[in-house]
């Protein structure tokens, strides 16, 4: 699979992402017109106009999920968050997506690249609403698989463990979080992970890890803004995985507000 890092260093993989968003559409398209066409030659005989009020049912079902995989379909392709509602937004997200996803995996899609399309569908919505946040209000997140395999030292939760050997890629980021004062803790798991976003209460995320992990944990977090990065494998999945910090800094410049000069390290922050 070809990799296009963006800004994030996320490949949007829009191609595969766009034909399921095609099929699962035409898919949703015929499925309303068989539950529509099957019943009514029986629901008539109950009433005259049950098929009629049957058959708006249906159409208004599927224009819903049409109408959510269309903005979807546009959002993708426009950069811009077009679900003018949160609650919408979050219905796609949280059901739609992984429905696809799902769906995607029974017609033998390619699972990383649609994952890798839905974090960068997320990063688009979540940099198209402007957020800019105090370093004490953000949050990075990483994965254990960042730490050197052999290391005497199990880094979980806080970061400041580290013994910066330098043998992986933890101690760059340790440094880099004491130099911003950015909270920075390894996630041994989803369940560890949504512990300590309970427990810090970040108003948004950094989160590195792979296209799977990525995309529960940003399905797991919502409506928490995450902003998603992903990690590289070249021994293998789960093992002395690597990260650019170069992708992290940008993400962080582009995300967290600089310290205001005399106002003793608070600024106004557009809350998300």
């Amino acid at each position: 699979m070809v990799h296009c890092p963006g800004k994030t260093g996320v490949g949007t993989g829009k191609g595969p992402f766009l034909l399921l968003l095609g099929v699962v559409g035409t898919l949703i398209a015929l499925l309303a017109l068989l539950v529509w066409w099957v019943p009514s030659f029986g629901l008539a005989n109950i009433h005259p106009e049950l098929p009629r009020w049957f058959g708006l049912g249906v159409l208004v079902v599927a224009a819903v999920l049409l109408g959510g995989l269309g903005l979807l379909a546009l959002t993708l392709l426009t950069g811009r968050d077009l679900f003018f509602f949160p609650r919408l937004r979050g219905l796609a997200f949280r059901y739609l997506l992984p429905a696809m996803i799902g769906i995607g995996r029974l017609l033998g899609a390619d699972q990383e690249a649609l994952q890798r399309a839905f974090i960068a569908l997320n990063n688009q919505l979540v940099r198209a609403r402007k957020l800019r946040v105090p370093a004490d209000k953000a949050m990075i997140l990483l994965p254990h698989c960042l730490q050197w395999f052999d290391c005497a030292i199990k880094v979980t939760g806080d970061i400041e463990k580290c013994a910066r050997c330098g043998r992986c890629d933890l101690s760059q980021l340790a440094d880099l979080a004491r130099q911003r004062g950015i909270t920075t803790a390894v996630a041994t798991g989803g369940t560890l992970a949504r512990k300590l976003l309970v427990e810090k209460r970040p108003r948004l995320v950094l989160a590195v890890a792979c296209e799977r992990d990525l995309a529960a944990g940003i399905r797991d977090a919502w409506p928490l803004p995450v902003i998603g990065v992903f990690n590289t494998r070249p021994e293998g999945p789960c093992f002395n995985t690597r990260i650019d910090l170069t992708l992290v800094e940008q993400a962080l410049d582009e995300f967290i507000l600089p310290v205001a000069p005399g106002n003793g390290g608070h600024n106004e922050v557009k809350k998300p």
